[in-house]
């Protein structure tokens, strides 16, 4: 354990990208792609922190030998505790129709660091729904416990409901199992905080692999929308990194401070793989709009957790 103040930029080594972020049991939790050739994605890792700063890793908390219809790109994962147990919402085998196996699967284990093991034998998704390729989930828990799970590439966006066992899909009152949620200019990478009522949607945008990749969000009154696109909050910087985008976030709890946890390429990088985590502040205004995020090196200040979320 070192003593320094800041985080710095990239929080830890390797090659990753799409981060969630969560506090589980006490502690911040990184959960990234392996970035690497789609036949190497064979794995997730994962990273925690008592201060933001101090990361340690997790190996292997999900391995494609446990989930049989699984082969190779495995990306995007997104966790909640819930029930007593952990599942996490992951992409696979990257289809391109739905003649071919894959999609969304879930995991469930005992502990926030796995193991991961399939929960149901099968995606849970493996279908275009309003041609929205299955990746990218992104699950989100409203405050009357209903949870969500948003995913979608090919520039279609869709929202589903889980039910209480978080292993299945529950109809909207329509009778729907899939609403589609697509704001202008979405790519891929959803994710969804709320604040003061509102839904503060986000989303990447441009080519995941070039330097134009970023992040823009909406607001709402509802977890299903309408999401008008309001502006970019994360983009590159000429002298810090390219291609800053899909990413998750933390808030302290019990407070208005967040961080956003996203990926970036390094100025020395052009491989499309090529690509680290880090963290920076992500600052809100009174009426729920967000500033631009100033993407660093420095990243964030050491912040620990205690009761009520104060240093």
């Amino acid at each position: 354990m070192n003593n320094r103040l800041f985080s710095s930029n990239p929080v830890f080594s390797g090659w990753y990208a799409d981060p969630e972020a969560r506090i589980f049991e006490g502690r911040y939790w990184i959960y990234p792609t392996y970035s690497a050739k789609y036949e190497e994605q064979l794995f997730l890792d994962a990273f925690y922190s008592d201060d933001l700063v101090n990361w340690t890793k997790v190996e292997r908390i999900l391995a494609i030998e446990d989930f049989s219809w699984a082969h190779k790109a495995v990306w995007a994962p997104s966790p909640i505790e819930c029930n007593g147990k952990y599942y996490i919402y992951f992409s696979a085998n990257d289809i391109q129709s739905n003649d071919e196996a894959g999609g969304i699967g879930v995991g469930v284990a005992d502990r926030p660091e796995g193991p991961f093991r399939d929960a149901i034998g099968k995606p849970l998704i493996d279908r275009f729904h309003h041609g929205a390729q299955p990746i990218d989930p992104h699950v989100f828990q409203d405050e009357d416990g209903q949870v969500y799970l948003y995913y979608g590439g090919w520039g279609h966006c869709n929202v589903v409901r889980l039910g209480e066992d978080m292993i299945s899909l529950l109809p909207f009152e329509d009778g729907s199992l899939y609403k589609e949620v697509t704001p202008e200019g979405y790519v891929e990478g959803p994710c969804m905080i709320k604040r003061n009522g509102l839904y503060v949607f986000m989303w990447a945008e441009g080519g995941w692999g070039g330097p134009d990749y970023r992040v823009a969000y909406a607001l709402a009154d509802s977890p299903v929308g309408p999401f008008e696109r309001m502006d970019t909050i994360l983009q590159q910087d000429p002298e810090v990194a390219t291609g800053a985008g899909h990413h998750g976030y933390i808030q302290i709890p019990d407070t208005d401070e967040y961080y956003i946890v996203y990926h970036r390429r390094p100025l020395t990088e052009t491989a499309a793989n090529h690509r680290v985590v880090c963290i920076d502040r992500l600052i809100f205004n009174e009426d729920n709009t967000i500033r631009p995020v100033k993407i660093s090196f420095e990243g964030v200040r050491a912040r620990t957790l205690g009761a009520n979320g104060q240093l």
